[in-house]
């Protein structure tokens, strides 16, 4: 498995990996895909990290820039935030195959953006998911930084990963990328 930037080519991969993901029982297209859609063509996002975790068919080579011939397994995007006007970013949503999950890929795809925001100078990263998944990432519930969640009921699911650019000063309230709060 390889994880690297999410090329043009993989665009309809990802989507069909999203809407596997996160498939409803009615079977309409979930608003995880719609989401990703939306973030794509917002100034609030960022290419540097939409990751995908990909793998070569058996008995090829793995390409070295993605391709046609890529297998996504999942993928991941964080997009730019702010904690009261202070850059920040948002993860999500993150999308492992079914067959997959449980594998690694995740675990993968969660460890590489966290690398890749650190390294590009983000001070933290903001998310709404488990507590349990999260927190062998880093993760803390936000309040234990003085940041607030967009919603209040969101309370210990909403969390943050600080970074080493990350300034303890840094408190208010995370506001996502504009897609997120069309929700």
């Amino acid at each position: 498995m390889l994880i690297r930037r999410e090329t043009p080519a993989d665009r309809p991969a990802v989507t069909a990996v999203t809407a596997a993901a996160f498939a409803v029982p009615d079977g309409s297209v979930p608003v995880e895909v719609t989401l990703l859609d939306a973030l794509r063509d917002c100034p609030d996002w960022l290419p540097a990290l939409s990751l995908v975790a990909a793998r070569a068919p058996e008995g090829t080579e793995p390409p070295v820039d993605g391709g046609p011939e890529d297998e996504v397994l999942g993928h991941v995007v964080c997009t730019r935030g702010h904690v009261d006007g202070v850059p920040a970013l948002g993860l999500g949503p993150l999308s492992v195959r079914p067959d997959q999950q449980r594998r690694g890929v995740g675990h993968a795809l969660v460890h590489t953006v966290l690398g890749a925001a650190d390294a590009l100078g983000e001070p933290l990263v903001a998310l709404l998911g488990s507590p349990a998944y999260y927190g062998r990432y880093g993760f803390r519930p936000a309040t234990a930084y003085g940041i607030e969640p967009p919603e209040a009921a969101w309370g210990a699911y909403f969390q943050v990963r600080a970074l080493s650019a990350y300034e303890p000063g840094t408190r208010g309230t995370f506001a996502y990328a504009e897609p997120f709060r069309a929700l």
